[in-house]
């Protein structure tokens, strides 16, 4: 990996048979060996940018107490606000807050014998004092979903495997996932610590930064470099799911945030691109699959290819608050957290 990601420029997917074949090169190239780009020519405008930017600031900006009347502390869905300290990754505090918001649906209690990860579905918690943060969110949502869309079924031509294979896995009830982020600056304690290393649980993720910076992906020594903003552009990463996909052709990158110095706010908007929850994700067919390594052991990370097993054991360990207050049954029963 070189200090610098590559930049994938998807409408030259559009652009003519010999410029269709340098993208899907391009594309190949940077999902292989790095698996973190930033993607430009997405169609996504300045303006619906903008619209989700101010919508993003304002929730920030309102009274605490506003923020903490939608606390995921009242949703066993996991929706909500969660306050600066109160999320978890490995083991660490992340000093951030945060909403997470998903596809508009009814709630969903699993029935006797029905997965865990059903919780996962339900209704989104939004701010009274301001409607139009719901508007801009759940634009973005069906905005960036048909990006994403189009990026996979292209990463997959790139690397010889059929464009729609995963369509029937994405079908009907796709796990969306959106989540509006703000870094305050240092923690009182002087860690660092953003959001600590980890893999994203799906297929792909595509993150809108501001201009402050403090993204940092690991480079094959174990190295963390930056990933300074590059202004309209998305960063890509891949999620553990294509690494199964793939058998380890393709691999999902650690990555984590280092907060701004001081008090400077920093403010980002991963979208995450996830597949129904009961989906098993089926091994690809590509023609590299004789170079495939095998997918990564990691006895505090398993993997599975059933996707409703990878989400639940992440938010169950990141939210700790919300998995003893709703599902002490989940943690009893031995739900992978980690």
């Amino acid at each position: 990996m070189s200090d610098k990601l590559p930049v994938i420029d998807l409408s030259t997917a559009s652009a003519g048979p010999q410029a269709r074949a340098r993208f899907h090169e391009a594309l190949h190239s940077a999902a292989r060996d790095v698996g973190f780009f930033h993607l430009t020519g997405h169609g996504i405008s300045q303006e619906e940018t903008a619209d989700l930017m101010r919508a993003l600031r304002a929730f920030f900006a309102l009274p605490e107490a506003d923020r903490l009347a939608i606390g995921n502390i009242n949703s066993p869905h996991f929706r909500g606000y969660t306050r600066i300290g109160d999320e978890r990754t490995g083991g660490s505090q992340d000093w951030r807050d945060q909403l997470d918001i998903g596809a508009e649906r009814a709630p969903r209690v699993p029935g006797p014998g029905e997965p865990g990860y059903w919780w996962l579905e339900g209704p989104n918690q939004w701010p009274t004092a301001l409607p139009e943060l719901r508007t801009a969110a759940l634009h973005w949502i069906e905005r960036l979903s048909s990006v994403a869309q189009r990026l996979l079924h292209e990463l997959l031509t790139a690397i010889g495997a059929p464009a729609g294979f995963y369509d029937e896995a994405f079908a009907d009830r796709p796990h969306l996932h959106l989540k509006l982020v703000r870094y305050p600056g240092s923690s009182p304690d002087g860690a660092g610590q953003g959001v600590g290393a980890h893999k994203d649980y799906g297929f792909l993720t595509l993150l809108l930064q501001d201009e402050v910076g403090g993204l940092q992906v690991e480079g094959p020594d174990g190295t963390f470099l930056d990933v300074p903003p590059l202004p309209g552009a998305f960063v890509v990463n891949l999620g553990e799911l294509l690494e199964v996909a793939t058998n380890g052709y393709l691999k999902a990158t650690n990555h984590r945030v280092v907060s701004p110095p001081g008090n400077r706010e920093r403010f980002s908007v991963p979208f995450f691109y996830n597949p129904r929850l009961d989906a098993r994700i089926e091994p690809v067919p590509f023609p590299h699959t004789h170079l495939a390594p095998g997918v990564t052991q990691d006895r505090a990370n398993p993997l599975f290819a059933e996707y409703g097993r990878n989400e639940i054991k992440g938010w169950l360990r990141a939210h700790p608050e919300v998995a003893r207050r709703y599902h002490a049954d989940l943690l009893a029963e031995g739900t992978p957290v980690g």
